[in-house]
């Protein structure tokens, strides 16, 4: 079994691989800004802030793989790529596999097409910069780190979040880059989702690499 710290432990994302990881028996440790109302058996919960880079190395260290689940809003809305720089830098040099909740406009409708960021009328306006932020953290922040960082940068499907939860069907598709659900987007539900990731980090077949999952 692995050690694996969860960044962003307690969202929408976060917690469905909490609960997923922790099931089948790894050693888990959940970062967040609070403690869940409740928690999974067996976790180790820290309260603490993902600037702090102290606190980032005290939940790194040790870990055998990092999963980053944080969402560029509220506190994080302007640091978020720093945040992930220095994630990756410690997690580098702990020897951690890197694994990261990616988003849906960070693929590409087709093979070599532009990435679905390009384009976002799909996406009400408020939403843009975070979408083009998660995207840059993917297309430009992670090739850019050092050969040493094993990261997998993973998607979902365009139907994805607390706002379309769906149901845990136990099955699920890997694709590369280019999105599964095709321009529609397609869906995946958080169970699902980190049934798939979780997945990934046990086959560990993947390094720099950018998948996407989906139904």
């Amino acid at each position: 079994m692995s050690r694996i710290t969860v960044l962003g432990g307690t969202g929408y994302a976060g917690s469905a691989i909490v609960a997923e990881a922790a099931a089948r028996g790894h050693e888990i440790t959940a970062l967040s800004r609070s403690v869940p109302p409740e928690p999974v058996d067996g976790v180790h919960y820290v309260q603490g802030d993902v600037t702090d880079e102290a606190t980032l190395a005290s939940v790194i260290e040790g870990a055998d793989v990092v999963v980053g689940a944080l969402s560029p809003r509220g506190a994080l809305a302007d640091g978020f790529r720093d945040v992930y720089r220095s994630v990756a830098r410690i997690a580098d040099a702990a020897g951690a596999r890197l694994y990261l909740v990616a988003g849906f406009s960070s693929l590409r409708p087709a093979p070599g097409a532009p990435r679905f960021v390009t384009d976002l009328s799909h996406a009400p306006a408020e939403y843009h910069n975070e979408l083009s932020t998660v995207s840059a953290l993917v297309a430009d922040d992670l090739p850019a780190t050092p050969e040493t960082l094993d990261w997998v940068a993973v998607s979902p499907a365009g139907k994805f979040g607390a706002h379309a939860p769906g149901e845990r069907r136990g099955e699920y598709r890997v694709g590369d880059d280019v999105a599964l659900g095709g321009p529609t987007g397609g869906e995946i539900s958080g169970p699902d989702y980190a049934l798939g990731l979780v997945d990934l980090i046990e086959s560990a077949d993947h390094h720099r690499a950018h998948l996407n999952l989906a139904h």
